[in-house]
This record gives C-alpha cells, sequence and structure tokens, in this order.
C-alpha cells in the first residue's frame, strides 16, 4: 500500500509530465489561431492569463502556508508532550516513597513507547500497534496514580498536583494526534492541479508566436511548480518525507535519560 509520500511523488511527475504536454497543446492551438487570425489572435487573452496565474500563485502560497503552520504546531506539540511527562515525572515525588519505583518504572516503558510509536514511521500498522500500547499503559499509570494518592502517607496535595499533569500527560497524546490528521480537503489539491494544467496549457498559447520553442522557460515553469507542489505534501506528512520532525523528538529522548538516571 503507498504512503501519502509516494502519492505525493506520483502526483509531482505526472503534473510535471502534464503541464508540459499541455505547453505543447497550448502552442499548437496558439499557431493554429495565429495562421487564422493573426491579428486577433493574442487580443483579450492577457487578462485572463492573468487572473489564472495569479489564482494559481495564490493557491500555492496559502497552501504552502498552511502546510508550514501545522508543521511548526506538531513540532510545538512535540516539546509540549516533554514538558507535560516531565512535570507529571517530578510530581511522583508527592507520592509515598513505597509506591513510587512501580509507577516510574511505568512511566519509563511508557515514553519508551511513545517514542518508539514515532520512530516506526511510516510503518503505519506498527506505529498504531505501539499507540496503542501507550494508551493501555496510560491506563495503569492513572489507576496506580489515583491508588497511590489517597494511600497513607501520601502528600495532601498529591492528587491536587499529581493527577492534573497526568490528565495533561495524556490530553496532549490525543492532540498530537488529531494534528498529524490535520490536513486540507483533498479538494484543494485537485484544484491546485486543475490551475496548473489551465496555467500550462495557457503559457503554450502564449509562446505560439515565437518562431523556436524554448525548452528552458517550459521545462523551468513546469519543474517548478511540480516541486512546489511536492514540498507542500512533503510538509503535511513530516513523519514519511524528506522534511521531518524527527529531530523534535530529542526532546522526548532527553526526558527518557533523566528518568533511566534516577534511582
Amino acid at each position: 500500500m503507498m504512503n501519502q509520500i509516494t502519492i505525493a511523488i506520483l502526483t509531482a511527475i505526472g503534473l510535471f509530465g502534464g503541464m508540459l504536454i499541455l505547453l505543447q497543446v497550448g502552442r499548437r492551438i496558439g499557431r493554429r489561431r495565429l495562421a487564422l487570425d493573426p491579428d486577433g489572435a493574442s487580443l483579450g487573452i492577457g487578462a485572463v492569463d492573468g487572473a489564472v496565474f495569479a489564482l494559481l500563485g495564490l493557491l500555492i502560497a496559502f497552501t504552502f502556508s498552511g502546510a508550514a503552520s501545522r508543521f511548526d504546531q506538531r513540532r510545538a506539540l512535540v516539546v509540549e508532550e516533554a514538558n507535560d511527562i516531565g512535570t507529571a515525572w517530578l510530581r511522583l515525588d508527592l507520592l509515598p516513597t513505597a509506591a513510587q519505583p512501580a509507577l516510574r518504572d511505568e512511566f519509563r516503558r511508557y515514553l519508551e513507547s511513545r517514542i518508539e510509536a514515532y520512530r516506526k514511521m511510516p510503518d503505519i500498522d506498527a506505529a498504531f500497534a505501539e499507540l496503542a500500547r501507550s494508551v493501555a499503559l496510560q491506563g495503569r499509570i492513572w489507576d496506580q496514580a489515583v491508588a497511590a494518592s489517597r494511600a497513607e502517607g501520601a502528600s495532601p496535595d498529591a492528587a491536587k498536583l499529581l493527577l492534573p499533569a497526568l490528565n495533561a500527560m495524556i490530553d496532549i497524546t490525543s492532540t498530537r494526534t488529531m494534528a498529524a490528521r490535520l490536513h486540507p480537503p483533498p479538494l484543494i489539491y485537485v484544484m491546485l492541479v486543475v490551475l496548473a494544467l489551465a496555467s500550462a496549457l495557457f503559457a503554450g498559447y502564449g509562446m505560439a508566436g515565437a518562431r523556436t520553442r524554448s525548452w528552458l522557460h517550459e521545462v523551468g515553469f513546469a519543474l517548478v511548480t511540480a516541486l512546489a507542489l511536492y514540498m507542500i505534501l512533503d510538509i503535511e506528512f513530516p513523519r514519511l518525507g524528506i522534511i521531518r520532525v524527527d529531530a523534535f523528538d530529542q526532546a522526548l529522548v532527553e526526558v527518557l535519560t533523566g528518568m533511566q538516571a534516577h534511582p
């Protein structure tokens, strides 16, 4: 089964080829029109060309801006999760000493599972299996923490401070999962491809008056547009492509290292 980045690569290649073809189609249509009406072939087309090219540029700009914004949000959520887990870990000190070792072991296993889930990308099935293990560990940590906060020897503020921290630690996992699934409607990308192809057709028509083809401009136009589309799709799936958020997982790794150093 193809993942999203494979589809993005194939889409970009298809768009590149399609634009080259439509550039030639537009050129042939333009040459025929020039042969029939040399004086009127280019009248009034500038406004249409400008409108289509402007719309294409705006759509690329807004789509790229949205993808970049979501990319930054996903990076920030990694750091936020690391902070939430670290806070909950520190507040385990409020529990009775006898209850802490078991909970700390569960915390280490939980954080290892969270890190491993994202390392298994792009194997979606393996990643979801690890995420399910993380959810099971969340339930065990919560149950043990509730029981320990009511046990004799617990700080009077254990429940008030530890349980909200655990709740935040659990909630951020859902936030990250939904953020990873947040993408523009597919119709946006369909519209982007259609506009790019239409622009190629109009550009070819506009170059019909030249005696020789400018392959540099034709290939360059198609290549730049296809690369822009690929970059947008690549940023949208930062666990699968070239542009990735993996470096920010180091924040979780550092928290785990601190946990392992704790007796």
